[in-house]
């Protein structure tokens, strides 16, 4: 870790939502494994708090990318039937429940935090206790495609429709705080803005990507990987793109962080 000592102490993960473009994180993972910098307290939202329970629960780089790549997103037998939304998330859980056999917050290795959204409330809900499937399935259901999950008589869904970026969560419990946002809003060209659902992803996006900029700045050390605006949130043929993407650019980020330090001695 020559030149990265300054990664020291309580070190803290902040991993956003964005669909398939979320496979960065495990990239960053990697990465960061390999120098030998292991986060104990991740907070996630969506895609984000998939990926930090899978970290959390000791899963290796290959069981996280294959579990993304095993679970279907579009299956006739999980279209939603009397619910909101186009798929049932709760159909999900007997999926989850191979990989998160206890069920449990407190069976987890390391501090995780997730983020959610009520519906009904209109409230930024976090989960750090307690049941961990139902709450990483809200976390993750971006409307309108999954349907919201039903938690304690109320409905939940994407947790980065409130948070998309949670760091708060780790402010004042770590010494060392890196962050990796796969929210990407980088400029358009004209063509790219033709219909009202284009107008409407790229307006939506902007909106998070505002609320998340600042926090970003914050981290001592974090990704943003642009090249990750070419993938579709939903496209799980971007899952290997991205995952290397991630991997790259965690491993330029950490080199540059040695360098720095080398020539400031």
């Amino acid at each position: 870790m020559k030149g990265l000592e300054k990664i020291k102490g309580q070190i803290g993960l902040v991993l956003s939502g964005g669909g398939i473009r979320g496979m960065a994180h495990i990239g960053l993972l990697k990465a960061l494994k390999e120098h030998n910098i292991e986060p104990e307290q991740i907070a996630g939202s969506s895609v984000g708090a998939l990926v930090g329970a899978l970290y959390a629960n000791g899963n290796s780089i290959d069981d996280m990318l294959n579990f993304f790549k095993d679970t279907p997103i579009f299956q006739y037998s999980f279209f939603a039937i009397g619910k909101p939304g186009l798929i049932d998330t709760a159909k999900y859980y007997d999926i989850f429940k191979r990989y998160f056999v206890e069920d449990s917050f407190e069976a987890l290795t390391k501090k995780l935090f997730v983020v959610t959204t009520d519906l009904l409330k209109g409230e930024e809900v976090l989960f750090e206790e307690g049941p961990l499937i139902y709450p990483l399935l809200a976390s993750a259901a971006l409307t309108p495609v999954f349907s919201p999950i039903e938690i304690n008589r109320s409905l939940y869904a994407d947790g980065g429709i409130m948070n998309n970026f949670p760091k708060e969560y780790l402010d004042g419990n770590c010494d060392f705080i890196i962050g990796s946002n796969v929210s990407i809003a980088e400029e358009l060209r004209k063509k790219d803005l033709k219909n009202a659902l284009q107008l409407a992803g790229r307006v939506t996006g902007l909106m998070i990507y505002a609320s998340c900029k600042a926090k970003l700045a914050q981290c001592d050390l974090f990704i943003e990987p642009k090249a990750l605006e070419a993938i579709g949130v939903l496209d799980k043929k971007g899952i290997e793109k991205a995952y290397n993407l991630g991997y790259e650019y965690t491993s330029k980020a950490l080199e540059g962080l040695s360098k720095e330090a080398s020539s400031s001695n």
